[in-house]
């Protein structure tokens, strides 16, 4: 095994999983490791990325990038959560939110003593006692009070950001060109792998040139040029679960303020998301074509805007799933190469992040030893299908029998790590995260509620409470968080403020 550095990283494809990368290895690797960065402006990419979970926030920092840049930068707008209309029943609609919810009474945390409240008919809808879910649909909008009293909910306020993936790309690529990541326009050609290792040695390009390398990024997409095209790794199909296959996908004029939510509204044959940037609404409807042919998709989709349609309806293909390795030989796989879970919890992006991470962290030498390589894939496999199971959640719990699209997901079978915990919260309303899957306890409990999953019961420890005091619990609680969002600027005017594109 050589003890030889790391020297050449050779990323195929560019896009914001191949720009991520970029910038992260030139900020955290530094003058240690040439990068270089190959992608064709003829080849687009898919761009259905613009809405994400809080952890993007910790990639900013990590790159020096605050608020205000990359907002201003993007076009973008800040996220509390996302709202779901019509998933567990028409006319249902629920805020899956990003903070806490209540607040712990001795061990137990506050949604167990909400169900015994709830079959006594004295709590509220689960939204209100959160101020995420509570701020969102009344348009407000704040970042974290600094000077708010630390058992505030204005104290602790996370948050994630709708923007143009696009820009966002462009953005990364200024930040690793001046930190020295090169750049190549061109298209791969060939690839040239080791004869007896089966290791990629190079890329050479239409034009000619030949790029060798040690450490291979594969963000060539879909397609996956490296890690499939080339290493032949295989791919794990989630189609049986998660059926939607397509998308269709056009921006619309701005309509008013844009509320600091994404939106997800169930179809027939699937769902359509609306995320609001600054400059535009981006709109799609992603469904399974058994169930939808594309003219009709993009008929449903248009006939359902806010705005004036910017464009044609573009149709994206996809098979929900990941690749059995995400990182072979001297290849790692980001973005869409590496799997592709759809958009419905915005989670797209996070697992380039969490990939980069994952790289950083267990970062090889020029040996690649294989220990390091198996632990990569095993935390890789988790992360995917926690949130493999996060994301059948919303398909397996509803009622809806109006379609035979939802009639095939109300009744399809679910793998056991999932049925387990459907099983445990009906039964009581427990839940336990596993190790460090994405989704933590209140992500579950809001959705699970959110669809209709009302426990059966409750923890014996909530009896302990005497009603009278599980009522003030409930009252002060609400009362809590609707002063706090009544502080709360509306969201147009915190990013007018402090962020608004500059014209």
């Amino acid at each position: 095994m050589s003890d030889r550095h790391i020297e050449n990283i050779v990323i195929v494809g560019g896009g914001t999983a191949g720009w991520m990368a970029a910038a992260a290895f030139a900020k955290v690797l530094g003058s240690q490791v040439s990068v270089r960065l190959v992608e064709s402006e003829a080849i687009g990419t898919v761009g259905v990325g613009e809405a994400t979970v809080p952890h993007l926030k910790l990639f900013n920092d990590l790159l020096g990038v605050g608020d205000v840049e990359f907002v201003r930068n993007t076009s973008g707008t800040f996220k509390l959560g996302i709202q779901f209309n019509d998933w567990g029943r028409l006319g249902d609609s629920y805020i899956h939110g990003f903070g806490s919810l209540g607040h712990k009474v001795g061990l137990l945390p506050f949604h167990q003593y909400w169900i015994k409240a709830r079959q006594k008919g004295i709590a509220a809808d689960l939204g209100a006692y959160a101020i995420h879910t509570a701020a969102a649909p009344r348009g407000k909008f704040m970042t974290s009070a600094q000077d708010a009293p630390a058992h505030s909910p204005l104290a602790d306020i996370p948050y994630a950001y709708h923007f143009d993936a696009g820009s966002y790309a462009r953005f990364l690529r200024g930040y690793a060109e001046k930190r020295g990541v090169q750049r190549t326009e061109g298209r791969v050609a060939e690839v040239r792998q080791h004869a007896e290792s089966g290791f990629v040695e190079s890329v050479v390009l239409e034009s000619g040139e030949t790029i060798a390398g040690d450490l291979f990024i594969d963000c060539s997409g879909f397609r996956g040029l490296l890690i499939e095209q080339t290493l032949k790794t295989g791919y794990i199909d989630y189609t049986h679960w998660l059926p939607c296959d397509r998308a269709v996908a056009v921006g619309c004029e701005s309509a008013g303020d844009p509320p600091p939510f994404t939106r997800a509204t169930a179809r027939k044959a699937g769902w359509q998301w609306r995320i609001p940037l600054q400059h535009r609404i981006g709109n799609g409807y992603v469904y399974a074509s058994p169930h939808l042919s594309d003219d009709e998709a993009a008929a449903t989709l248009l006939a359902h805007l806010d705005g004036k349609p910017l464009g044609d309806p573009r149709v994206l293909r996809f098979v929900t799933g990941m690749r059995r390795k995400f990182w072979n030989k001297n290849v790692v796989a980001l973005g869409l190469s590496s799997g592709f879970m759809e958009p419905l919890e915005s989670t797209s992006i996070f697992l380039i992040q969490s990939g980069i991470a994952r790289l950083l962290n267990l970062f090889p030498r020029a040996g690649f030893s294989p220990v390091l390589i198996d632990e990569y894939n095993a935390q890789a496999q988790f992360e995917f299908e926690r949130i493999r199971d996060f994301l059948i959640l919303h398909y397996k719990l509803t009622e809806r029998d109006d379609s035979a699209f939802w009639n095939d997901c109300r009744t399809m079978s679910i793998p056991d790590t999932l049925r387990e915990k459907i099983e445990l919260f009906r039964d009581s309303g427990r839940f336990f995260r596993t190790a460090e899957e994405m989704f933590a306890e209140v992500s579950w409990v809001q959705v699970m509620i959110g669809q209709g999953l009302m426990p059966r019961s409750y923890h014996p420890l909530v009896d302990q409470l005497p009603e009278a005091d599980l009522r003030q619990l409930m009252d002060g609680a609400a009362k809590v968080i609707d002063s706090c969002v009544g502080l709360m600027p509306p969201h147009q005017a915190f990013i007018d403020r402090h962020c608004a594109v500059k014209v």
